[in-house]
């Protein structure tokens, strides 16, 4: 079950029964992995993006990216993977579709920062 003890036992408390404690867990299951979906849906076929990552070789107010891949999986919740461009790459820890032009990842160690990435610079203005 997604739901850790203290917030199931809150949900009985409130009246939900564990039936429905379990739909409601796998419906979150549901979610999340459809949301890696799109994120995945997203960058496939994108050769570059542009983002709102603050790089210190980048003098452009939204740098761009070559993309090689975006690769997630998910579990319970969690969105996790690799976010390859051209020279270098990050992992991901956790992601949303903000809109149908822009999405944002919580990128893991070297940025440490949620991002948000566009097909083209003014999606990001």
């Amino acid at each position: 079950m997604h739901f850790d003890q203290r917030t199931q036992r809150a949900l009985v408390d409130v009246g939900l029964s564990t039936e429905e404690i379990g739909a409601a867990s796998e419906a979150v299951v549901e979610a999340t992995s459809d949301a890696a979906d799109d994120l995945e849906s997203f960058f496939d076929g994108l050769d570059t993006v542009y983002s709102d990552m603050d790089q210190a070789h980048s003098v452009g107010e939204f740098p761009e990216h070559d993309v090689v891949y975006l690769d997630l999986f998910t579990h319970a919740d969690d969105i996790r993977g690799y976010l390859r461009f051209a020279t270098w790459g990050v992992p991901v820890e956790g992601g949303r579709v903000l809109t149908e032009n822009v999405v944002e990842l919580s990128l893991g160690p070297t940025v440490h920062n949620r991002v948000r990435f566009a097909a083209d610079r003014d999606a990001l203005r």
